[in-house]
């Protein structure tokens, strides 16, 4: 018998946010969206970085290469992954719905000279795979630096999954 996402984030010591995508989305702050959109069984998730801390200030800000190592960008592609599993958990209400990630396109503000953008978004998606296994949690990704994200976020990501 195979052991559930929820069993793995508990074995994990995870907090999921629980407003990972509900009312509280912060990414209603750059206009209008949705946090998530339903479409029979794929769940597409509208941008999501790591957020902010309870003071409203922005978790990881700055470049890749510049301002932020290469493991603090990974710490902020895996905040941002445990942002989407709450976005998840808020639209269909239970994590062992997910089928598997269909793709991860992740963006990452860098300066022009940093060549690593997948050594970051690896926070996400091994965040994924420990939560789902390696046939579900692993799917589909781009890593692509840009020059900036949003009030200065380093990382940011587009993810859509499959559901049952």
């Amino acid at each position: 018998m195979s052991v559930s996402a929820m069993q793995r984030v508990a074995e994990l010591g995870l907090a999921i946010p629980s407003a990972g995508g509900g009312a509280d989305y912060y990414g209603q702050l750059y206009g209008k969206m949705k946090p998530h959109y339903l479409s029979d069984k794929l769940l597409f998730l509208s941008g999501q970085t790591a957020g902010v801390d309870a003071s409203g200030k922005v978790l990881y800000p700055g470049r890749l290469g510049r301002d932020v190592t290469v493991e603090e960008g990974y710490a902020a592609a895996r905040l941002t992954g445990l942002n989407c599993l709450g976005c998840i958990l808020d639209a269909v209400g239970d994590l062992d719905r997910v089928k598997g990630l269909v793709r991860s396109l992740n963006f990452i503000a860098c300066d022009p000279a940093f060549t690593q953008p997948h050594l970051v978004a690896s926070g996400l998606t091994d965040l994924f795979e420990q939560v789902f296994g390696p046939e579900i949690g692993v799917g589909g990704r781009a890593s692509i630096g840009v020059m900036s994200l949003a009030d200065d976020y380093c990382f940011e990501t587009w993810m859509t999954v499959e559901l049952r």
